[in-house]
């Protein structure tokens, strides 16, 4: 089995989850960003975030592309104009920045491990009613449903 090498971004991360309380939103290094104060991530996706925070979650998170455009509710044609204009809209901002906090949690579930969250991520999950978390994540409400899934796994109560 090949190694599983990790990203700047994911060492970045994964710094930064040993100290999250002092850091803040330590999830968008997973697009490779480094602000992490919530004023400033509001005037990003405001303003749109530049597409290159979408290839880096993809690198980052390994979930494959044509999963990933599900998750964010963006059709591949769509996808790909936006590389072209090299930025997201606004509303798509706010759901890629949604994708990568969700995604932080589960791999903070698994303690950094990033195969194991992203298999978690994108596999079917009683919980969910067979759904994945993935699939969960799209919205809003089944983001903070997967989210609540995992903070009842990391305090050990049975789902």
């Amino acid at each position: 089995m090949a190694e599983y090498s990790i990203t700047q971004d994911q060492r970045t991360f994964n710094e930064q989850l040993e100290v999250r309380e002092d850091v803040g939103n330590y999830y968008v290094s997973l697009l490779g960003l480094r602000m992490y104060a919530t004023h400033e991530l509001l005037q990003l996706v405001q303003k749109g975030m530049p597409y290159a925070t979408f290839e880096n979650f993809a690198q980052n998170s390994s979930i494959p592309r044509e999963q990933l455009h599900l998750l964010l509710q963006l059709p591949l044609r769509t996808l790909q104009r936006r590389k072209r204009e090299g930025a997201l809209h606004s509303d798509e901002s706010d759901r890629l920045l949604r994708a990568a906090r969700v995604f932080a949690k589960a791999v903070a579930l698994f303690e950094g491990n990033y195969e194991a969250a992203q298999t978690w991520f994108t596999s079917s999950q009683p919980a969910l009613g067979g759904s994945s978390p993935l699939e969960f994540a799209s919205s809003e409400l089944g983001a903070h449903e997967v989210e609540a899934i995992i903070a009842r796994l990391e305090h050990g109560i049975a789902i």
